[in-house]
Formats: structure tokens, C-alpha cells, sequence
């Protein structure tokens, strides 16, 4: 119960006529007497009914909570302009009357903790280095105009500082970053609002958000989410951030660290952050009795697995950031161990693709899609592609030549079974399996490309590693292969031809795509990259000139179906629909294959006139392929 107010200012001599309307109203509201102390004349002695209500400026007041930590004393403030940090970190109302009122309540006394910082109170937070966007003031109210000045100005800077950090449990973390920003409580209600989440004030925790990223790519995903989306909690982290909560925490430099208590510059060769917990009894304004609990959490929450360590830490403290991220070495180690496997010729490569080929061959013949499925999942050639994607990506001999190799035999052994096959095979048709493979285009280099990006993603992720399945169905390699050779083994050049462009058109979008995805995902610099990036470029460039061919002649074909495809003509009183067939643009005049229906019989004039009409709608000459289907009913 309180039976007294004591209320506290800078200098008991100057009392200003709003203080002196205050204590005339704690008398008339609650009939309790207030008097005046000094600052510095405060008496110790005041007892568990008195209720301290501090009117002082953010330095004094942190001054007076050092003095009494960890006493039961009861402590409120007094709002005014100097103590705005006071009042955002326990929610403290601007309207002075309201805020005596809720002190008055014993109901909003709590014991609370506090965040030291080399033995200072903090408030807000502290901030080690560049935080680059992480401490907006009132983010939510800027204009969009702001927020893009705010974006381009923490894109020009970015440098990186070696830091060590060490929990109360031992557990030492060390990195390289731009920044480390550490909360006790007040986070989402308070001025700092990018971190969208209450944080106790009663855990026993601190809070430390470590910025460290990469990459210039993963630097801008941080700085658009920070900058406009601006909602983080440490459960939806971007790998940008690292995170760690915890009672008490050491950080270290190689060098001395400025830093920024409550918005003061300050200086430490180590700066040593701990929560004194439930260490002030405190009157806390209403919106932080809402929202906060009294839960008490004191396991130890370390998220920093996508920190820079080891080879990355010391790249980034040494050389200009990336664009795009290094990978860490164990990534390296299991992927270089897998793919230099891959590239190698055994014999399970062999009969996978003996079989693979005899499969596809026969799927083929057959025109089922079904079988040509199951020879595609067979085939062992997207191994060897991704080992040659590395090698291309990194300049590295030893998979470039190894791979190549055998690529090679896999590819002759592919040509040879399924040319020996076809020979063998007393069918010599061209099903519509065949034929699909042999007019590629510029979309099916668009599915290469897309399927050398997830080939290369789910070898460099093991955990979608059982996606490789999908890819291997998506791009077809062995279909291909196997008609190219079934060209061979009739002696048809076209047929030939026009497959194995599609399996080269395959082969090197996929190469290139892949070895781009090694690049993005770190396991190759840019220089190192750059050589083989631009030869698999150069031949991609001279494949893809036949498809683009291919393609305005898909579209052309295209036009002439949607022109002609159901058209109903009438000659001399005869009305005949037709239905497209096929359009054969290979030849020097147009060959269109259709069918005509028509509850007459048609001659040769009809058919004549019929073709002058087609003619005179496409505006060039043709030649029909036509089959007559009559209706009698």
C-alpha cells in the first residue's frame, strides 16, 4: 500500500508550476502528502510504502536504478522531454496525469530486468558496428520515398569486423559481421519497431541479432526485407542474421569497438552485456503489464549456423564482399567428394546406360511414353553433366576432362545399342514418339536451362537430393540419344540430325545453367568462373541459332493450324470443314496435311478450289496432302 510519494527532480529549489500542479493533485486525487527531494540528497531510508516517482532526465535516472538494484523500493517516472528513453522502454505514458495514475496502481508494480552494458543501464539497445537498417525509428511511418534513400545509403556501405561472442554457458561464437544489435525487452512497441516481436521483460534473457551477410545478392534480400517489409522475429530469420539469447554475453574484437549505448557513442576493446534479473521493482506503464508475462525462460537460444566461419570469415575480413555467397568447406568437401565420383566411368555407368538405351530404344518403337519415362529415371548421364557444370564453374581441369570422357562413352555407347537396334528391328516407321525429337527449339533450350538450375540445386542441397528423379524426367537425354541413333541404324541423316541437336541443345543448356547455379550458390568466384562460363556460352550461342530457326518455324506452323484448323468452306454449293494434320515447312512450298469432311462427295475441282481458298487465306503457295472423309446420314 502506498502511503507516501516521494518525488525526485534535479534541483529541489527550482520547482516548476507543472510539478507543483502535480503534487496538488496527488494530494486531492489519492490524499497522500509528496514531497521534494534532491537528486543528489535523496535519503536511503525510504521504506516499502513510499512510492519514488523520478522526474529526471534518461542519465540520472539510470544513475538513481544503479543506485537501487536489487532493492524492493518502488520506483515510477514522472513523463518529460528528457527522459524518452525511460518512457519507450517501460511504455510509460506521454500524459503526465495518466502516467501518475497508473503508478499509483499497485497492480502495474513489477520487479523487471535489466540489460548492463559494461556495467551500464541500458534501455533500448546497443549497437556494436553497422547494423544497416536493423535500428529504424518508426520504420512504419516513413514514406516510401524514405525508405528508398534509407535502402541506397546502407547499400554503399558495407564492411566487415571479426568478432568473438561468448555465452553465460561457454559456448563461443566466432564470426565475421557489420554489426551485432542486442534488446533486453521493449522491441515492438518501443522507437526501434523492425523487429516484430514482444521480448519479457521478465525472461532473463538478452537479445543479440548478428548482421552478417555473404553476398551483395543476400545483403540486398536483407536490406529490402529490413527497409519494406520490415517484420522479423527470431523465428523467421533471413540467413542474413544470426541470433542468440541468453543471460550473459562476452563480445571480443581483434580491435578496439565503438559502439552505441542509448544513442552514445562509446568505445571497448570488449564490451560485457548481462541481464540483472528481476532486479528493479518498477511501476510499468499499461501497455507493458498487456503484453508482457512473467514467464521465466532460461534455456540458452543459439541460432547461428549460417554465420561466416572459417574460410568465408576470413574471405570477408580480407576481400571485397561477393556478389554472390562462398560456400562453406564442409558443403565444399561432400559435394567435390560426390561429383568427382560422378565424373568418373565404372561399370555400373555402363550397363545403366546400355539398359537406359535399350529401354528408350524400345519405348520408341513401341510409342509409349510410359516406357521412354522409365528409361529417362535410368539413365546415369545427369551425373557426369553436373560433375562437367563444376568444372566449368571452377576452371577445374581434372572434372572438365574426366567428365567429358565420360560423357563421351556414354553417348557412343547410347548411339551404338540403338543404331544396331534400329538396324536389327524389322519396323521402319516413324512414331510419334520419334518424331516429336526432331525439330527442336528455343523451348526446349529454356527446359535445359531450368533443369541444369534445379540439377545443380538439388546436388549442391543433399536434402532434395531425391528431386534429381523429376530432372532427369524433365530434360530427357537418353530419348534423344536413342533416336538419333535409330537415324543411324536406318541410314536417315534428318532423323539423326535433328536429334542429337536436341540432346546437344540439352547437354550444353544444361552445363551452363548448372555451372551459373554452382556460381550463385558459392562454390566458385566470379574469375575462376568467367573462362569457362564464356566458352559453354559461345557454343550454347552457335546451337541455339538452328533452334531459333526451328522456333519461328513452330510459329509459323502455329499460325497456319489457328488459320485453317476447323475452317468450313463452301464450293459450289458443297459445304467441307477441314482438320490440319500436319504443316511441313521443310520443303521449298508449304505442305499441309488435312483432312476434309463434307455430306458430299468431292471431286478434284472441289479439291482444286479448295486449295485456291487456302491459298488466298495464308497469302502463299501450298501443297495439300489431302484425305477425304465423307458423311452420310
Amino acid at each position: 500500500m502506498i502511503k507516501k510519494v516521494s518525488i525526485v527532480v534535479n534541483n529541489s529549489t527550482e520547482i516548476s508550476p507543472e510539478l507543483q500542479s502535480l503534487i496538488e493533485y496527488i494530494k486531492s486525487q489519492y490524499q497522500i502528502e509528496a514531497e521534494i527531494f534532491d537528486y543528489k540528497k535523496i535519503a536511503d531510508e525510504i521504506d516499502e510504502f513510499t512510492l519514488i516517482l523520478l522526474y529526471l532526465d534518461d542519465m540520472k535516472i539510470k544513475a538513481f536504478l544503479k543506485k537501487y538494484l536489487n532493492t524492493t523500493k518502488k520506483i515510477a517516472f514522472i513523463p518529460n522531454k528528457e527522459c524518452a528513453r525511460s518512457m519507450a522502454n517501460y511504455r510509460i505514458s506521454k500524459d503526465m496525469y495518466e502516467a501518475i495514475d497508473e503508478a499509483m496502481n499497485e497492480d502495474n508494480m513489477s520487479l523487471v530486468d535489466v540489460l548492463t552494458c559494461n556495467g551500464e543501464i541500458v534501455f533500448t539497445n546497443v549497437v556494436i558496428g553497422d547494423v544497416h537498417g536493423l535500428n529504424y525509428k518508426d520504420i512504419d511511418n516513413q514514406s516510401i520515398f524514405s525508405k528508398i534513400k534509407s535502402f541506397y545509403l546502407n547499400l554503399r556501405n558495407l564492411g566487415f569486423k571479426e568478432y568473438t561472442l561468448t555465452t553465460v554457458k561457454g559456448q563461443s561464437i566466432q564470426t565475421a559481421a557489420t554489426g551485432v544489435i542486442i534488446l533486453e525487452h521493449s522491441a515492438k512497441s518501443g522507437i526501434y519497431k523492425v523487429v516484430n516481436e514482444e521480448i519479457s521483460l521478465h525472461d532473463g534473457q538478452l537479445n543479440a541479432f548478428i548482421i552478417s551477410p555473404t553476398s551483395i545478392f543476400s545483403y540486398i534480400y536483407y536490406l529490402f526485407v529490413v527497409t519494406f517489409y520490415a517484420k522479423l522475429n527470431s523465428n523467421t530469420l533471413p540467413k542474413t542474421l544470426g541470433y542468440i539469447k541468453t543471460s550473459k554475453l562476452d563480445i571480443t574484437s581483434t580491435k578496439p569497438m565503438d559502439f552505441i549505448l542509448d544513442g552514445a557513442l562509446v568505445s571497448s576493446k570488449e564490451i560485457n552485456l548481462e541481464i540483472l534479473k528481476n532486479s528493479i521493482n518498477l511501476s510499468l506503464g499499461k501497455d507493458a503489464i498487456e503484453n508482457n508475462s512473467n514467464s521465466e525462460d532460461d534455456k540458452e537460444e543459439i541460432k547461428t549456423k549460417y554465420l561466416p566461419k572459417g574460410e568465408v570469415k576470413n574471405f570477408l575480413l580480407t576481400e571485397s564482399v561477393p556478389l554472390f555467397k562462398k560456400a562453406n568447406e564442409e558443403d565444399f568437401k561432400e559435394l567435390f567428394s560426390a561429383l568427382k565420383e560422378n565424373a568418373k566411368s565404372s561399370s555400373i555407368f555402363t550397363v545403366l546406360m546400355v539398359l537406359s538405351t535399350l529401354l528408350a530404344t524400345t519405348g520408341l518403337f513401341q510409342n509409349s511414353a510410359p516406357v521412354i519415362i522409365g528409361a529417362m529415371i535410368l539413365a546415369p548421364l545427369m551425373s557426369p553433366i553436373m560433375s562437367l557444370s563444376m568444372g566449368v564453374a571452377r576452371g577445374e581441369s581434372f572434372f572438365i576432362g574426366s567428365s567429358l570422357k565420360t560423357l563421351v562413352f556414354g553417348i557412343l555407347t547410347a548411339l551404338v545399342f540403338s543404331s544396331i537396334y534400329a538396324y536389327l528391328m524389322p519396323l521402319n516407321v516413324l512414331t510419334n514418339e520419334m518424331r516429336g525429337r526432331l525439330n527442336p527449339n528455343i523451348l526446349d533450350l529454356i527446359v535445359a536451362i531450368v533443369s541444369g538450375v534445379a540439377g545443380a540445386y538439388a546436388n549442391a542441397k543433399s536434402e532434395i537430393a531425391k528431386s534429381l528423379a523429376g530432372v532427369a524426367i524433365a530434360v530427357a537425354l537418353i530419348p534423344p540419344l536413342s533416336v538419333a541413333g535409330i537415324g543411324l541404324g536406318w541410314n536417315d541423316f534428318d532423323v539423326s540430325y535433328g536429334a542429337f541437336l536436341l540432346f546437344t541443345t540439352n547437354l550444353v543448356g544444361i552445363t551452363l545453367a548448372a555451372a551459373i547455379t554452382f556460381l550463385v550458390l558459392g562454390y566458385s568466384p566470379i574469375n575462376r568462373a568467367k573462362k569457362g562460363i564464356i566458352y559453354t556460352s559461345v557454343i550454347l550461342a552457335v546451337v541455339a541459332i538452328p533452334l531459333f530457326f526451328s522456333f519461328n518455324k513452330a510459329i509459323t506452323q502455329n499460325n497456319i493450324i489457328t488459320k485453317l484448323n476447323n475452317h468450313t468452306f463452301t464450293q459450289m454449293d458443297k459445304t467441307i470443314s477441314i482438320h490440319i494434320l500436319n504443316v511441313n515447312l521443310s520443303k521449298k512450298q508449304t505442305e499441309i496435311f488435312l483432312q476434309t469432311n463434307s455430306d458430299d462427295v468431292l471431286d478434284k475441282t472441289d479439291l482444286k478450289l479448295l486449295k485456291d481458298d487456302i491459298e488466298n487465306i495464308l497469302k502463299r503457295d501450298v501443297t495439300l496432302n489431302i484425305s477425304t472423309n465423307t458423311i452420310i446420314k
